[in-house]
């Protein structure tokens, strides 16, 4: 019988170079779209899914994440003292019970690869998920609940995909793609940003991930890879090889790279004009932006 997927890492020891100097005090996880840090959505996600395990990955620097999760007690009796009971509730959604979740130090930058590998002695011998906060995904149904269903079908490892532009391929993880069975394919191969018109096809890999675990005996073996790091995709390359048993999923929703500024931004705008409390205001503002801007052309 196929063991269910409960535990999740979470890679969060980046130290966000691209945001600094926001990132010189906080980690970038705990910036905040709208008013939930990222780190928020992808732990929602998580738990929608049935995660019951959270798994940190991280580095020095990174304590804020510690106590995020963590009880604050002053702050919720102020809270419940002025009667504010939706803040309250808001507040202890943030909250993790004891055991819940584990922080694994990864203290060398040695890559994604690596950094999944630092987490090993916490999985036992059952399948997991990973998780890029940097990657915030708007779904009706949550993108990894949508993968756990598929996976149950098909087990092996799985990989979130979704159709890129062919000249954006380039930026990406891209899957070969040996059989095409709609929401998920069967994959013969991944290549690692291909050069333009060299992509195998314009599935392009984002973050998340199902995997099993043969996944951590092959970083066990595993070396450098592109950019001297232990990379991930070449784990997951060698269990196309050997058992050929990895599947890429189109998950339904829209994805955000909040690893970059423009992301961000987008991830913002989205976010915010979805909100039902702030979608009047905030759309008028931005159509104000938006006739100034033609005004003065």
């Amino acid at each position: 019988m196929m063991k269910k997927v409960t535990k999740a890492i979470f890679p969060v020891a980046g130290l966000g170079t691209r945001f600094l100097p926001a990132t010189k005090s906080i980690p970038k996880e705990i910036m905040t779209l709208v008013d939930r840090p990222l780190i928020q959505y992808a732990i929602d996600e998580a738990r929608a899914a049935g995660i019951k395990e959270f798994i940190f990955v991280t580095a020095r620097g990174k304590s804020a994440l510690e106590d995020y999760f963590d009880i604050a007690p002053e702050l919720e009796n102020t809270l419940r003292k002025k009667g504010k009971t939706e803040l309250l509730q808001n507040l202890k959604s943030t909250n993790m019970d004891s055991g819940q979740i584990a922080y694994i130090r990864q203290n060398k930058a040695l890559g994604l690869g690596h950094a999944v590998w630092c987490a090993r002695r916490l999985l036992g011998n059952e399948p997991f998920a990973v998780i890029l906060p940097d990657d915030v995904i708007a779904a009706e149904k949550p993108c990894l609940q949508q993968m756990i269903e598929a996976h149950a079908e098909t087990g092996g490892n799985m990989v979130a995909a979704m159709e890129v532009p062919p000249e954006m391929a380039s930026s990406y993880g891209v899957l070969d793609v040996r059989e095409d069975m709609g929401s998920v394919v069967s994959v013969k191969g991944m290549v690692e940003k291909p050069a333009v018109n060299e992509a195998p096809s314009n599935l392009a890999v984002i973050g998340r991930y199902i995997l099993t675990p043969d996944i951590m005996r092959n970083l066990n073996r595993a070396k450098s890879g592109a950019g001297g790091e232990i990379q991930l995709t070449d784990a997951i390359a060698e269990e196309i090889a050997t058992s050929d048993n990895v599947y890429g999923f189109r998950f339904r929703g829209q994805r955000y790279d909040c690893g970059s500024k423009a992301g961000f931004l987008h991830a913002t705008v989205a976010f915010g004009l979805a909100r039902e409390d702030l979608r009047g205001e905030f759309s008028q503002f931005l159509d104000q932006m938006t006739a100034t801007k033609n005004a003065a052309q």
